[in-house]
Order: C-alpha cells, then structure tokens, then sequence
C-alpha cells in the first residue's frame, strides 16, 4: 500500500510540474506576442467596412522560404528557425526581441492553396534594422528590405487554417474589385497574397489575423489608386 501512495503521489508531483511548465510556456507566449512589441509603422490612406489601404514605410525583415502546399506546417516550420535565429542563432550571436507580426506570403503555384512555396516573414526591431545579423547557414534565412508601398488589409477573427484562408483572401479581392482599388493590384510583387498573425497559439479568443496584398503606390503618390479604375 504505501508503495501504491508513494507512486501516486510521484505521478502527481509530475502532472504539476508540467502543468506549471505548460503554464510557463503560455505566459512566455502571451508576453512575446502581445504585449508592447515592434512593429513595422504604417499609416492609415483609406478604410471602409471590411477592408483598409495602409502605406508601411521602409523596413527590415528576416524571411524562412519553405516549399510545401500546406500553409500551417510551413509556417510552423518557418516560424522555428526564425525563432532560432532571435534567439542567438547568428554570426553575431544576438539576441534578438520578439516582434509582431509573423507574416506568410504565398507564392502563386500548383496546389490545393494554388502555391508552390511560403515565405515566412518576421520584421526586424528598430535597434536592427541597418545591421540585421546574419543568420547561420544552416538556418536557410535572408534579410528583405522592404521599400516604402501600399498595403491592402482585411481583418478576421479566430485562427488562420488552410481551411479558411483562401476564403478570407477572396473576400478582400472581392471588396477590392469594387473599390477604386479594383485595378492596382501591384503586379511588381511575387506573392499571391500574405496571411499576417499577431497572437500566440495559445490564445483561443480575441484572436487578430489580417490578409494582405500589395497594392501600386508608395510615399511619394500616397497610395493613389488607378484613374482607370471602373465600379
């Protein structure tokens, strides 16, 4: 009998240290993605009901290409090595805060999610945005400098799943075949559309998601859409 309670209570003392653990973990992931982070500035050009064009100034991005058709696992996949790479994997051995959002862009192809390839895209601080460090090899990462341009935005709600984000991408390119917008779309980017995150996975409510495609203008015409375009 006192063998059975010794092991009972052992078993006990484990299931609450990985409770306690997995508490840690959650608290670790709330405080990296939602609580006074960077992120890369933008100004608000034009919104309405479902949809905003934003101007997102120069900036510096760390990007993880990963080939594949599911868009979770890639970005999963993507998200660890740039996780590595913040965490001191680099020449520099830096370590590098957490920043929001952790972008996927979707490179147009074959496929269920009509792709071939993921880039997933993680913006710079502002202490390393001249100087990114440079990832280790075998990290298979690359800096991206992004010049000034404009960004068409829709929000939505819950978790971003293969399931739900072709949905969520046609809608915005439904509100912006209505909008004067309808006819600049950028041709001059190689993504199809990008899928934005800002929440940790273990949040389950009041999640933040965003669908994003670039849209012609920059600084200097303030995201002037296209005089030809029809309603």
């Amino acid at each position: 009998m006192k063998m059975l309670v010794s092991g009972s209570c052992s078993s006990q003392r484990k299931m609450e240290k990985l409770s306690l653990s997995l508490l840690f973990v959650s608290f670790f992931c709330f405080l990296v993605f939602c609580n006074g982070i960077e992120s890369p500035q933008f100004t608000v050009i034009h919104s309405e009901s479902d949809f905003e064009i934003r101007l997102y100034r120069e900036s510096s991005w760390m990007v993880a290409p990963v080939e594949g058709i599911s868009f979770e696992k890639a970005t999963k996949q993507g998200f660890h090595r740039l996780f590595q790479y913040i965490q001191g994997a680099n020449l520099n051995s830096s370590r590098i805060a957490m920043t929001a959002p952790v972008l996927t862009s979707i490179v147009p192809g074959a496929g269920p999610l009509h792709s071939s390839a993921y880039f997933i895209q993680l913006y710079l601080p502002v202490k390393f945005q001249a100087t990114p460090p440079i990832p280790l090899p075998e990290l298979n990462l690359r800096s991206d400098a992004w010049a000034s341009h404009c960004i068409a935005v829709r929000k939505f709600s819950g978790f971003a799943r293969d399931k739900n984000i072709v949905k969520e991408a046609d809608k915005l390119a439904v509100s912006l075949s209505r909008s004067p917008w309808a006819n600049s779309t950028s041709s001059e980017g190689n993504y199809a559309y990008s899928i934005v995150q800002y929440n940790s996975p273990f949040r389950l409510i009041g999640r933040v998601n965003e669908v994003w495609v670039d849209v012609g203008g920059s600084e200097a015409d303030g995201c002037k859409f296209s005089a030809i375009a029809t309603f």
